[in-house]
């Protein structure tokens, strides 16, 4: 009984330090984003079968435009979509598109929210010494997908789609796949714009 005494509080406190772990992994595999969509998708209508429609411009790099779309295929599969067959037409057309923007602000513009910082660090002849990183690194990434649906035989718009977030680095495919994910997470719904979303990396 006294061994149970004394190690309940122990095992109470692992416990919650494991859920706080877990609680934390949980946190950085969810990523945020503002996402916005537009359209009129027919009621009733099945999303059906897509194929990836190309801008000129998108033409101009293949190699970076096959990246983009590998990356969006998990997302319209997730929204009920499925890659055209060699011998059928497509319902639908698709155009994706991804684009990241990197902005640094000059640090005296807010003296106030300096970025640097200061600790303890070892140096080769002069020991453990106090140190100031002067170093003001405030660079931001706003990264941004978007997604277009058509009707194959009309070419009617039917659903566009925008997410966006933003963060320190530019990220990689994994994030990017994450925001096709967050554009198409509420197909065919509309509006409010921009409306906050979550959701996981893949």
């Amino acid at each position: 009984m006294k061994r149970r005494t004394v190690f309940a509080p122990v095992l109470l406190l692992a416990a919650v330090v494991a859920a706080s772990g877990l609680s934390g992994c949980a946190a950085l595999n969810t990523v945020h984003a503002d996402l916005s969509t537009w359209g009129d998708w027919p009621t009733g209508r099945a999303p059906g079968s897509y194929a990836f429609d190309r801008l000129p411009s998108q033409q101009s790099d293949p190699a970076e435009a096959d990246r983009v779309e590998a990356v969006a295929r998990d997302a319209l599969a997730k929204a009920g979509f499925r890659p055209v067959t060699v011998d059928e037409k497509p319902d639908v057309l698709v155009q994706v598109a991804s684009r990241t923007t990197r902005t640094s602000a000059d640090p005296w513009d807010d003296p106030l929210w300096w970025r640097g910082g200061f600790g303890i660090v070892g140096h080769r002849w002069a020991g453990t010494v106090w140190v100031i990183d002067t170093r003001f690194d405030r660079s931001r990434y706003e990264r941004q997908v978007a997604v277009l649906l058509r009707d194959a035989a009309t070419g009617k718009p039917l659903y566009e789609a925008r997410a966006a977030n933003e963060g320190s680095t530019a990220g990689g495919d994994a994030l990017l796949g994450a925001l096709f994910s967050a554009a198409l997470i509420d197909f065919p719904r509309n509006g409010p714009n921009p409306r906050p979303v979550r959701v996981s990396l893949p």
